[in-house]
């Protein structure tokens, strides 16, 4: 039933056909005059929260709920007539889409500039796909949503790809040495990745399910040396190398015709008893070194830790509590967010002007931090600017 209809009471659900939405209102055109006793219908894998009066009011979870406006039938109508017969009793439902939305992309736009140990400074691209899932709905409407009519992943995508690349590129300057030193590190450069991005995530109301690198790239000259590098890395022994070499070489000019050849036959005949009992000398000392390592105890590879799926914990005490808790019935920390403080995080209660922890203002912004070498503005809390590879003060 329509929400600005005269009489009858609304029954409101939505389902999400694109899979791609986020967050959906009903009514899609704007605000409406939703009454009294109204069924709001919730799936398992959503949430629906009522705005009244232009305020978050309840979040609802998956079941049929009755909202409760002072909108009624018929009454109302005759009540807005100064109004122009709209009343200014607006109300709107907001449905958040909580299932996990996978295989989105990251990747660098532009290369990011990495200072390495071996190679100086250097840029680099980097891909990737990462999964993300509303966890706070209400702090979500409120800090990314707005009065928009639905949010995609499409329309969030390219703000989260800045934040990933920013704390890819901090991660990288800070625990990081050298690209020769990448390929074994992938999974460690995930999970750490991962967790060092929560706080981001956590401040929009999101939660990064997974993160994935599926590759990093230096530009083409610096492949090409590393190449180079790993085709020196594969000979072994650089002196048994030449004269495998020198004696395909003599073996080859044996084979040609005439007195040339007959002469360096010949020589290549005095040449070979001694660098065989050299060969053999350095085979078997070898041997004995990879027998040794066979008999000792080899260590096992440490096993990554995959992070379980997040319980219903309280953010503040980190005590189990009932899924449907408003409150933490322990410390009392409250678990519908309608806003978070950008310096400590704490939840602030609605219409709060100061953060009840650390004091800060509730509507302070983040600053972004300005690279004093090139001027380039970066994420807040960078560590690392993207321009030019400096250390941020």
């Amino acid at each position: 039933m329509g929400t600005n209809n005269i009489i009858f009471l609304e029954v409101i659900e939505w389902f999400d056909e694109t899979g791609q939405e986020l967050i959906h209102r009903i009514p899609e055109n704007g605000s409406g005059e939703i009454k009294f006793g109204a069924q709001l219908v919730v799936r398992d894998s959503q949430a629906g929260i009522l705005f009244y009066k232009g305020k978050a009011t309840e979040a609802f979870g998956p079941g049929r709920h009755t909202l409760k406006t002072a909108n009624i039938p018929v009454l109302t109508k005759i009540l807005s007539a100064p109004w122009g017969m709209t009343s200014p009793l607006r109300a709107e439902v907001y449905f958040a889409n909580m299932k996990v939305f996978p295989n989105l992309k990251w990747g660098t736009k532009n290369p990011v500039a990495f200072k390495d140990s071996e190679l100086g400074l250097i840029r680099l691209r980097a891909h990737g796909i990462f999964n993300i899932q509303i966890v706070q709905p209400i702090l979500f409407i409120n800090s990314l949503v707005g009065t928009m009519g639905k949010f995609t992943t499409e329309e969030i995508e390219e703000y989260l790809k800045r934040i990933i690349v920013s704390r890819f590129n901090d991660y990288l300057g800070e625990n990081l040495d050298s690209i020769l030193n990448l390929a074994s590190h992938y999974d460690e450069l995930s999970i750490a990745l991962q967790e060092r991005l929560h706080k981001d995530f956590t401040r929009f109301g999101l939660n990064l399910e997974r993160l994935y690198i599926t590759s990093i790239t230096p530009p083409p000259e610096v492949q090409k040396a590393i190449d180079d590098q790993s085709r020196m890395n594969a000979i072994k022994d650089l002196d048994k190398f030449v004269k495998m070499k020198a004696a395909m070489a003599m073996e080859k000019a044996a084979e040609s015709q005439g007195e040339a050849g007959a002469g360096i036959g010949m020589g290549m005949g005095f040449m070979m008893p001694g660098m065989f009992a050299q060969s053999f000398a350095q085979q078997q000392s070898t041997t004995g070194n990879v027998l040794q390592a066979q008999t000792s105890p080899s260590s096992g590879a440490a096993g990554v830790a995959i992070p379980s799926k997040q319980e219903n914990n309280c953010p503040d005490c980190h005590n189990p509590i009932p899924v449907d808790s408003k409150f933490c019935p322990l410390c009392g920390h409250q678990q519908l967010v309608f806003d978070q403080c950008v310096n400590c995080g704490k939840n602030l209660a609605p219409n709060a002007k100061f953060c009840s922890q650390c004091g800060h203002p509730s509507d302070e912004k983040p600053a972004p931090a300005t690279c004093s070498k090139c001027g380039q503005e970066n994420m807040p809390g960078a560590s690392f600017c993207n321009q030019c590879g400096e250390k941020l003060v």
